[in-house]
């Protein structure tokens, strides 16, 4: 479940990307494939590649090997065509605390040479608008909240129109309803054909806010799809109620499967109930054949489920590591 079908036009299209520093690798062959008009989530724990990739994708890093297309251009050789049509916000926004909001905006847009200074104030009011810092935009940025910085470089990126929306991390340091806000814009933006690439640890986030999500774990992308796709892909595991515990170990090995393996993260959320034993469900084998098995063997069974791994247990699977699920 990697690579993702280059019959729907990309966004953003890399092959074999690869970032070294000295001996270590820290991007390692990843292909990426990002629709077009798609709210892409990029996930993976601290340490997993994903600033680092997003930093080679915007110029700011130069890639040790591969190649890389944005909107249609390859990069980094068209990066000056492209850079005009993508909107940034990369490892926290950084402004003048001692200037307001409204001005901090401004001295960013003079410094774009692609932007209309005919425009300027009209577009900073609106930006500013769009991210719910009307009533703050004459407040010095040194009084801001963390949440309200990150939604000032959210406004800095969304000045002019872009094609393309990379955001690292947008909800940090937001509350409740601030995420939610970015939510909503996040999905505004695609309503008007904008592909927002999202790079986040929090999974519900990115289950709420995604069409698509690509999983990285040590550099190396070990999942990609749309985000049913990832849903199917998870493990399928069978949970039997019963009380006969040792009985039901018995025969569910008979059987081959491998009840209540320990590093299974779906058997780990499930199996608080002490009726409960479950095992991975090996692929061909019906569920029909083991409740049989069961009842044959003397097994009181009180209940009988096939259950399939959400995300959160696909991302700990796939990663080893587990995600935050909310704010």
């Amino acid at each position: 479940m990697t690579g993702g079908g280059t019959s729907v036009e990309l966004a953003i299209e890399t092959q074999g990307l690869t970032k070294r520093f000295g001996s270590q690798t820290v991007v390692d062959e990843i292909d990426l494939a990002v629709p077009r008009g798609s709210v892409f989530g990029f996930l993976g724990p601290n340490g997993s590649g994903k600033t680092t990739t997003i930093r080679v994708l915007l110029g700011l890093a130069a890639a040790t090997d591969g190649e890389i297309r944005m909107l249609g251009r390859e990069v980094p050789r068209h990066l000056s065509e492209v850079l005009p049509r993508v909107g940034a916000l990369v490892e926290g926004p950084g402004f003048y605390p001692y200037l307001s909001g409204a001005a901090n905006l401004k001295r960013l847009d003079i410094a774009d040479r692609y932007a209309p200074s005919s425009t300027r104030r009209a577009r900073v009011d609106e930006a500013l608008e769009r991210v719910g810092l009307t009533q703050a935009a004459g407040k010095r940025v040194h009084a801001y909240s963390l949440g309200m910085k990150q939604r000032l470089g959210i406004a800095n990126a969304l000045l002019t129109p872009r094609e393309l929306i990379v955001l690292d991390e947008p909800t940090n340091g937001l509350d409740p309803q601030g995420t939610r806000e970015v939510r909503n814009l996040v999905r505004s933006l695609t309503a008007e054909g904008t592909t927002v690439f999202v790079s986040s640890h929090l999974l519900a986030e990115i289950e709420q806010m995604c069409t698509h999500a690509a999983v990285m774990r040590t550099g190396r992308l070990v999942a990609q799809g749309t985000l049913d796709e990832l849903r199917r892909a998870g493990r399928k595991t069978v949970v039997v109620l019963t009380p006969d515990r040792e009985r039901t170990h018995r025969v569910l090995e008979g059987l081959g499967l491998v009840p209540g393996e320990p590093q299974h993260p779906t058997l780990q959320r499930i199996t608080d109930d002490d009726r409960a034993v479950g095992a991975p469900l090996p692929e061909g084998m019906s569920p029909d054949v083991i409740v049989a098995t069961l009842v044959k063997e003397g097994v009181r069974v009180n209940g009988f489920a096939v259950e399939r791994a959400n995300l959160e247990d696909l991302f700990v699977a796939l990663t080893g590591e587990g995600f935050d699920v909310a704010q």
